[in-house]
């Protein structure tokens, strides 16, 4: 069986991993173009083409798909199967419809919950307790294909997006061995999806990242959960973009208005009002300039006047 892989950031190495190490014929790769990163801008290839070029397998980074773009290298490689992992497009239909076995996407959900690009942040953000991984048919609409497997995982209470993204990965692979093995003996299972339940989970970006101390403390705990590593969420302190990397909870905390800094609490952090009889304890931060830091190591070479209010 000619496999096509195609996928572009770190969870999606785990998946083409598995494929190399059991032996499948994975023809190529296709993957999205290097692009500029850090404060440099060079050019960084994909976590994904950076694995294929050290096992020697050949690399695609078209531009577009559009258009039949990408149709004479198809016909080229002749892919009995396409493997789908957090490429970054929607496939046209071409491509949908050129493999025998069609095209089968690993998405970081159960579905049809978390539909989209940011399935793992958002699910942190909104305080789910369960997760998962979930293997389908794609077809021309955004992960609203006939769904193969799933596998659940419990989010842990102080799991980071960046962590359950990291265990998710290497359930993915998982995953696909189990549905790669169906493929095979020909007995795949097929189920709609009840797309009356279909939730979405959009692209992140900076604008979700401001915390509102109004809100209750267990929702600005999940918001920093979820948005750690990236973008990370954030509040201002005297003016000063403060980044915070982790928090905690304490309970029955009734003084003071939302965000106002009340103390702190030492080997833990800064203890903050949140919107409801709780308080947020800060503790990691990193000021505009500098490093990301504990609390206690901050305050050592820093000053926080209590009493002021963050945001």
């Amino acid at each position: 069986m000619r496999v096509l892989f195609m996928g572009t950031p770190e969870f999606a190495v785990p998946c083409l991993d598995m494929l190399t190490n059991e032996g499948y014929n994975v023809i190529g790769v296709v993957t999205q173009p290097d692009k500029p990163k850090g404060r440099g801008h060079k050019l960084a290839q994909p976590p994904v083409k950076e694995y294929a070029l050290q096992k020697g397998i050949p690399v695609y980074q078209p531009k577009t798909l559009k258009n039949n773009a990408f149709e004479n290298t198809l016909k080229k490689l002749a892919p009995d199967l396409i493997v789908v992992v957090a490429y970054g497009k929607i496939l046209p239909k071409y491509i949908l419809e050129y493999p025998n076995y069609g095209c089968i996407n690993v998405h970081a959900s159960l579905l049809p919950k978390y539909r989209g690009a940011g399935p793992i942040q958002w699910a942190v953000i909104n305080g789910e307790k369960e997760t998962g991984i979930t293997t389908m048919f794609m077809d021309e609409g955004m992960d609203t294909g006939d769904m193969i497997l799933k596998k659940k995982t419990q989010i842990r209470s102080n799991e980071t997006a960046g962590e359950l993204h990291d265990r998710l990965s290497a359930l993915g692979a998982e995953v696909l061995k189990e549905t790669l093995a169906l493929v095979e003996k020909g007995s795949i299972p097929r189920m709609p999806q009840p797309h009356q339940q279909a939730t979405y989970a959009p692209m992140l970006d900076k604008s979700i990242a401001k915390i509102d101390w109004a809100k209750p403390a267990i929702e600005i705990k999940n918001l920093v959960r979820g948005l750690n590593p990236w973008p990370v969420a954030f509040t201002y302190y005297k003016g000063r973009i403060m980044k915070i990397w982790s928090v905690d909870i304490v309970k029955n905390c009734t003084d003071g208005v939302p965000g106002i800094i009340l103390k702190h609490i030492k080997g833990q952090g800064l203890a903050v009002k949140a919107g409801d009889n709780n308080c947020i304890i800060i503790e990691e931060v990193q000021f505009e300039g500098g490093k990301r830091m504990k609390v206690d190591e901050y305050l050592r070479g820093h000053s926080i006047e209590f009493g002021e209010c963050l945001g």
